[in-house]
């Protein structure tokens, strides 16, 4: 799906040197974790909140309210990917016009998509808290909470486009600054929503709305102020061009679908658990704690893959592709190999602080070495994951993902039966290393493309 840059002649420089380019990869990926670390604090705040209010069905409120959410706006989380292997691109090959493009259709599109969750908001949050269950007092919490929450679905989905452009554009300090003043506004707005105005669950889902709208109103401030000088004014029939539009079009639906099969196969992990008893299915949950916070730590690396496999694919540097591509790896490997140590050293420890249920620590320690084995097993395909979108070559990352998705169906079901619990693991590790060999062998001919 990747298309040919021909833009103005490539003013990216490069490191010259094997340390400079550890540096460099350094440099955009900390604060790019730190970013990603953060995002978990705005629902956590929520929950925090909710948890200290008098009626219990409140906390369950905003825990399904939460779930609706991270299954919406991840859904949309191609908007964020596309928008960052587009810009790459362009930044390598020096094309100012071309990002300021980018960066307006993805906008339209995400403000289009917004537009039309707003549309569908009762329908879509009744039918949604519907599915996922709880009691009729949860579901009419959860109710209040999203349709408070939803306000905010275009800025929502537009932040994910200035996100994007800030990591094509190798702003990774500028991504944190966003996510750290969403947070803050978070926080503030909660307290005063909940505790001043008495707002209820209703003021904890406006008070997320309301810092998203302040991250978007900042992001937009920042996108002014990183324009560059001189550019022609903006020529609308060709922002909205047919081929262009259809370009990024295919790359956000090849995204979405990946993304879809990614769902698949998570909530099928969670759907065997289930049936293997409750406390199962409470230790499976806990443990993907530990796979979760390390993919939004190590996600920094691929963040990073991103924009320099697409500023070197941009600029036709092979050489600097090259480089981008082992130094992300080495990192990436560093970092997996910390986090396996970690949890096998302090796993017991962790799992004690998030539940003082006896049933399910004991069943969490069993089960405890493969989620100390994920790191060294999936970190692989998340490198490989952004080294595609920088490339945006969204059409092998889907065909990748359904290979791999449809080898852990056959292999949960077949192990499950024979080895319960632990077969139902083993699958979901065959499913992270057959995404990164899927992927693997593609890149000796993404290296052609520079």
């Amino acid at each position: 799906m990747s298309a040919p840059a021909t833009l103005s002649t490539p003013t990216t420089e490069f490191p010259s040197t094997s340390g400079a380019w550890h540096r460099k990869v350094l440099s955009l990926s900390i604060p790019i974790i730190l970013a990603n670390l953060a995002q978990p604090v705005l629902s956590a705040v929520d929950t925090a909140i909710a948890g200290h209010m008098s009626d219990i069905a409140v906390l369950g409120g905003v825990a399904l309210g939460g779930l609706f959410f991270s299954f919406v706006f991840w859904g949309f989380g191609f908007l964020r990917m596309g928008t960052t292997g587009l810009v790459a691109q362009a930044f390598g090959a020096g094309g100012d016009e071309a990002l300021r493009a980018i960066v307006l259709r993805a906008l339209a599109l995400a403000v289009g998509f917004g537009l039309v969750l707003l549309a569908l908001r009762a329908p879509l949050i009744h039918t949604v808290i519907g599915l996922l269950g709880g009691s009729a007092t949860v579901q009419r919490n959860a109710i209040e909470y999203c349709s408070a929450r939803i306000d905010s679905a275009p800025f929502v989905l537009a932040n994910f486009v200035i996100l994007g452009y800030l990591l094509g554009a190798q702003r990774a300090r500028l991504a944190l600054l966003v996510q750290l003043v969403i947070n803050i506004v978070n926080v503030v707005a909660v307290l005063a929503f909940v505790y001043v105005f008495h707002w209820g669950i209703a003021g904890i889902g406006a008070a997320t709305a309301c810092a998203d709208t302040v991250g978007f109103v900042l992001g937009v401030v920042l996108l002014a102020m990183l324009r560059p000088r001189g550019l022609p004014r903006i020529h609308w029939p060709s922002i909205f061009e047919r081929k262009a539009m259809l370009h990024m079009i295919g790359i956000n639906r090849d995204i979405f679908v990946r993304t879809a099969c990614l769902l698949v196969s998570f909530g099928w992990f969670a759907h065997a658990g289930a049936k293997l008893g409750d406390t199962v299915l409470a230790a499976n949950a806990l443990l993907l704690n530990f796979q979760t916070f390390m993919a939004y730590a190590l996600d920094g690396f691929a963040n990073a893959a991103e924009a320099l496999v697409g500023a070197a694919l941009g600029a036709r540097h092979r050489e600097a592709l090259r480089q981008a591509i082992r130094v992300t790896l080495i990192w990436t490997g560093g970092g997996a190999l910390a986090f396996s140590a970690c949890y096998l050293a302090v796993g017991p420890w962790i799992i004690d602080q998030l539940t003082d249920q006896p049933a399910v620590r004991a069943t969490a320690r069993v089960f405890l070495l493969w989620a100390a084995a994920s790191p060294l097993l999936s970190a692989w395909s998340f490198a490989l994951d952004g080294m595609f979108i920088g490339a945006t070559r969204t059409r092998e990352m889907m065909v990748s993902m359904a290979i791999a998705m449809t080898a852990f169906l056959v292999a949960a079901v077949s192990l499950e039966h024979f080895f319960g619990n632990h077969g139902l693991w083993a699958a979901f590790m065959l499913f992270m290393i057959v995404r990164a060999i899927t992927l693997a062998v593609r890149v000796p001919r993404l290296m052609l493309a520079a």
